[in-house]
């Protein structure tokens, strides 16, 4: 039999060290499909098919692969609206710089353009979500694209999709195919006049915070050493928590509507700011450029300035830059600054995110609050954590602690419903033999519901701990903080706990508080799959870390139209619930 173009595109993912493509087989898909169930699996040195129940769950899950391995992932979808379903999870992959690979199959090469059943244009939908998207149209030209495709995404260029027509893929392979070598990460050294201006800038301001992204991965122990060198309290954003908030004596938490901590204060009372590695989105909670002189360190130098005015821009590295700034700092001695957020940091945590877990074995309602600090204290230290969007980010930011060892991943760029147990299933995928532990929310759970189904087919060894309130708990808080009534947010209540058993998934539904201890560690102890569903105080709402006026007046107005309009009761509940969470002096 001759060499197609399917078995060609596989043999070129082999050789680039792919071992998983997530996806749903297809018609146009089957030439690809095929090629790879001839290369025997990954346990004879080839691929296996990851055979998932939707394909926005497979690029989820390639997603995750790619952010946590830094390796390629491949996901594929058949055409039409088999491909149309990746888009959601690439989006999130290529926000997140994760190196995946997509396969859109195509309608025959003859009939596009004819309205054809299922016709889209695959090649024009994905250039949004995609730093690479390419039609392969000729036998001379695939192995080409192909490699282009691998380089592009592995080049950090966000995500590659090759389109691919599924008569085109059984043609007869030809063209020169491209040797894959790997490359090594380049280094990228910051100019050295920008780096004088940094530290001069340093040197002269008597107060400095610095606020810590996911760019700094890899350069903890750096960070630590320029804070040391600084007194400089260290505040970060959701994707930097796993990197550098542990063995952190400069930790004062994270801003932003999901943060926590002194962060907030210490980014807006300093005289300076150093942005280290991060492009925070939300510039409400950045410091005015005016009052603040705010520095930017970033190896993509299109980051430096978008969300705030830049005073100080330096291009490069994380780590390169600080090496290279350290014996330019001059050491401050004055630890006033540092030592009095410190000490508002360790109030707040200990008064307000700390006082969510006091008496919480007696209080039904359970609080999430005490579930997540029951999770962080029995998960191995290895684990790898994936949270929903919404309340679920929440806790995992408040109660999650990082150690150097853990991993915690979301959709924290794209912000989609439904991540977290697809990207529990590609983390398990990728480290087989660690615990993999997906923080989903019951709105996000029953969004992608069917891949249970995954797990249970392939007996993946996640530990799912939903939460389950029977609501979309932040879209409530939207809403109440924006002078809304809550309304549409109610979820049906549904015992998780049972679907999951009918699939022959250990599962544990709790409801008393008193049991929840026991079932955390029943669930995270059990060898194979397993599902804790926590049936959690809807009214216990997430608060930002400072509280404006106009929030408060929004909150207000909001509780009493849900009195006037007969809700006085729940108005009443969701006092009791949340009085303990707000930040007093």
């Amino acid at each position: 039999m001759a060499e197609t173009i399917a078995d060609q595109l596989i043999a070129q993912l082999v050789a680039a060290g792919v071992k998983r493509i997530y996806g749903i087989v297809g018609d146009s898909l089957n030439p690809v499909v095929d090629a790879v169930r001839r290369t025997g699996g990954s346990a004879k040195g080839g691929i296996d098919w990851i055979h998932v129940r939707h394909e926005e769950a497979a690029a989820f899950m390639a997603s995750a692969d790619a952010q946590l391995t830094g390796e390629l992932a491949v996901c594929a979808g058949s055409c039409g609206p088999g491909n149309l379903h990746l888009i959601n999870g690439l989006y999130d992959a290529h926000r997140s710089g994760g190196p995946v690979l997509a396969i859109a199959s195509h309608i025959p090469a003859s009939q596009i353009g004819m309205s054809y059943f299922q016709e889209t244009h695959p090649d024009r939908l994905f250039t949004e979500c995609s730093g690479y998207s390419e039609m392969i149209s000729t036998a001379e030209q695939a192995p080409r694209v192909v490699a282009s495709a691998i380089r592009h995404t592995l080049a950090g260029n966000g995500v590659s999709v090759i389109t691919l027509p599924g008569d085109i893929a059984e043609f007869e392979a030809g063209g020169h195919v491209p040797a894959y070598v790997a490359t090594r990460p380049a280094r990228l050294v910051p100019d050295p006049h920008d780096l004088e201006a940094l530290a001069d800038a340093l040197n002269q301001a008597k107060a400095v915070a610095m606020f810590v992204g996911a760019g700094a991965i890899g350069s903890h122990d750096l960070v630590i050493s320029l804070a040391e060198a600084l007194k400089a309290p260290v505040g970060h954003s959701m994707r930097g928590k796993d990197i550098v908030q542990y063995d952190n004596p400069f930790d004062v938490g994270m801003t932003g509507l999901l943060g926590y901590g002194a962060a907030h204060a210490g980014i807006h009372d300093a005289d300076l700011m150093l942005m280290v590695g991060t492009d925070f989105p939300y510039d409400q909670f950045l410091p005015d450029g005016k009052k603040v002189v705010i520095a930017q360190i970033d190896a993509n130098a299109a980051n430096i300035g978008r969300r705030a005015d830049v005073h100080v821009p330096v291009h490069g590295d994380v780590a390169a830059t600080i090496e290279a700034l350290l014996p330019l700092v001059k050491p401050k001695k004055s630890t006033r600054f540092l030592d009095g957020l410190l000490k508002k940091h360790d109030k707040l945590m200990n008064g307000v995110v700390g006082s969510y877990t006091k008496d919480a074995t007696k209080i039904r309602p359970i609080h999430p609050e005490y579930a997540a600090s029951l999770l962080d204290q029995y998960a191995s230290d290895d684990a790898v954590f994936t949270a929903d969007t919404g309340m679920s980010n929440v806790w995992s930011a408040r109660y999650i602690t990082p150690n150097g060892r853990r991993r915690i991943i979301g959709s924290y760029l794209h912000g989609s419903m439904a991540n977290a147990l697809p990207q529990a299933v590609g983390a398990a995928f990728a480290y087989p033999g660690r615990q993999i532990v997906s923080m989903s929310g019951d709105g996000g759970l029953s969004m992608l519901l069917g891949e249970l189904i995954t797990v249970a087919t392939y007996k993946v060894p996640v530990k799912i701990i939903v939460f389950n309130n029977s609501t979309l708990g932040l879209v409530k808080v939207e809403m109440l903080v924006a002078g809304f009534p809550d309304f549409g947010v109610d979820v049906p209540n549904t015992e998780y706990a049972a679907v999951a058993r009918a699939l022959g998934i250990h599962a544990v539904h709790v409801d008393d508080p008193a049991e929840l201890e026991a079932a955390m560690q029943s669930v995270l102890g059990h060898d194979g799959p397993a599902l804790l569903d926590i049936a959690t105080d809807p009214r216990a709402l997430s608060l930002p870390p400072t509280i404006t006026g106009a929030q408060v007046k929004g909150f207000a107005l909001a509780m009493s139209k849900v009195v006037m309009n007969g809700g006085a009761g729940e108005a009443v509940a969701m006092a009791r619930s949340n009085l303990r969470n707000v930040p007093r002096p």
